[in-house]
């Protein structure tokens, strides 16, 4: 790795400075012969960089030349990977470049994936394909595009090497934009070492970049605890909401900021049904669609075994202080839920919990489209019921609950704001994917174009609100 300081990057290296312990040193392996993929110009200037000088020199994309003065880490984490705890994964694969200050003043990281092995690695070659990074940048972007927290996609660049997996792939290099990527394993990687001054460090670093507020209450580190499980619960109900399955919530991939990470084995549901899974690792289905909330719950439930030392003094005593903070999730889910379906049904004030838990009752028995149906539900509110009836088989169940919708006067034009036309749909992400490994990234930008502006019903581009063929979807996790 050389250092080349584009005078308008700057990137500062803070985790790597008051963490050294979560934080290993390391350089992004030289790319043979980069290309750019694909860079999100609106980021870029969101973030105070030139879009143009980024094309001109790829270094800063693939780790390969920074500013100077930055620190590039391998971040240190453990975590529970579909129930079973590993001590020690960390970024087998990956790259905190450094944080960025952007214009408005926040403070992001700028991180890479699929920059080459490190000491994490694990025996894996800690290289990415094309496919799997277009994935995170096109389906990152349409979550944003949706108003769900997340990670976001700064570029996919081509790097000249083949990477091996059932065959011979053209690998990439990720850059990816984060408000931080603290985890829940972070914290269990810190308590794990029994060293309460480095898992207090570590909480300290996490309350200044997410819960700033939580520095004046009583017990900071109650108050961080319950800010992650608040931030938690509101984005999975967000997940639930848009027919999300992320498919590997593994402790690991547990933010502390309440951000969408690690777009692997995701996709998003089309026939509505809690025991949609996709992932062909989880065999289970531990990750399905309804199980969701529950795992998130659980997950926390890890976070607050890690935390116990900084909850009280006396760990024993610590625990029903952890106890009741975790017992805030369900509620704070279920109100993000039912209040965020209240309005992908065009109503407004207190939701009706029996009405809504009529209608998720006939989604489940009926398993329609899960996007078509809210979004036809808002002609239904205009009049025109026909398009959601040709979606379910259940007419008299339906027209009942309709019948009753209607009589709360729903709002046609507020629900088109909250329920999307355009996802990206299963079939339409391997075909832009297939594409994009072959050279052709006419299909990604297609698709991109359709899926950022979600909400805008457009002529032209009906293939990308239709349900892909019926049968069994299967996503990889990439590595």
């Amino acid at each position: 790795m050389t250092t080349a300081p584009p005078s308008a990057v700057v990137l500062g290296n803070r985790f790597a400075r008051e963490l050294p312990e979560l934080a290993l040193p390391w350089q992004a392996e030289e790319a043979p012969d980069p290309r750019l993929l694909v860079l999100n110009d609106s980021l870029a200037t969101e973030l105070g960089l030139d879009p143009e000088q980024l094309r001109g020199d790829l270094g800063l994309l693939t780790g390969t030349r920074v500013p100077e003065g930055a620190t590039p880490v391998a971040q240190a984490y453990a975590g529970h990977q579909f129930g079973g705890f590993n001590p020690r994964l960390g970024d087998g694969r990956a790259l905190l470049l450094g944080e960025l200050t952007t214009p408005d003043g926040r403070l992001v990281d700028l991180h890479l994936k699929g920059s080459g092995r490190t000491p994490f690695a694990r025996g894996g070659d800690g290289l990415a394909a094309v496919g799997p990074m277009l994935r995170e940048f096109v389906v990152s972007e349409a979550m944003h595009a949706l108003g769900i927290p997340t990670t976001r996609a700064l570029a996919v660049t081509a790097t000249g090497r083949d990477v091996v997996r059932e065959s011979h792939l053209p690998g990439a290099v990720l850059t990816r934009v984060a408000a931080s990527h603290l985890r829940v394993g972070s914290f269990q990687f810190a308590r794990a070492t029994d060293d309460v001054d480095l898992l207090r460090r570590l909480a300290d670093h996490a309350v200044s970049r997410h819960a700033p507020e939580a520095r004046d209450a009583e017990n900071p580190y109650l108050a961080l605890y319950e800010h992650v499980v608040a931030a938690q619960a509101r984005l999975v109900a967000q997940w639930m909401l848009v027919g999300f399955v992320h498919g590997v919530m593994n402790t690991d991939n547990v933010t502390i900021s309440g951000e969408t990470i690690d777009y692997g084995p995701c996709a998003f549901m089309e026939a509505h049904d809690l025991a949609t899974s996709f992932s062909s690792i989880d065999t289970g289905r531990r990750y399905a669609y309804g199980n969701q909330p529950g795992i998130a719950q659980w997950d926390l439930a890890r976070l607050a075994e890690a935390l116990l030392p900084l909850l009280h003094d006396d760990v024993e005593q610590a625990v029903p202080v952890a106890v009741t903070a975790l017992e805030g999730f369900v509620p704070a889910y279920e109100a993000a839920f039912s209040t965020g379906l209240w309005a992908k049904v065009g109503l407004t004030g207190d939701p009706d919990d029996e009405l809504l838990r009529d209608l998720q009752a006939l989604l489940q028995a009926t398993r329609p489209d899960h996007t078509s149906f809210f979004r036809a539900l808002g002609r239904a509110a205009r009049g025109d019921a026909e398009p959601v009836r040709e979606l379910v088989l259940d007419l008299a169940g339906l027209d009942a609950w309709l019948d009753r919708w209607r009589a709360l006067g729903p709002d046609g034009e507020a629900m088109d704001r909250v329920n999307p036309v355009y996802v990206p749909r299963n079939h339409l992400v391997e075909e832009a994917l297939a594409a994009g490994t072959a050279g052709d990234l006419g299909p990604l930008t297609r698709l991109l174009d359709a899926v950022t502006a979600p909400f805008d019903e457009r002529p032209g581009l009906e293939r990308y609100a239709t349900p892909g063929p019926a049968g069994t979807y299967v996503t990889y996790c990439g590595t």
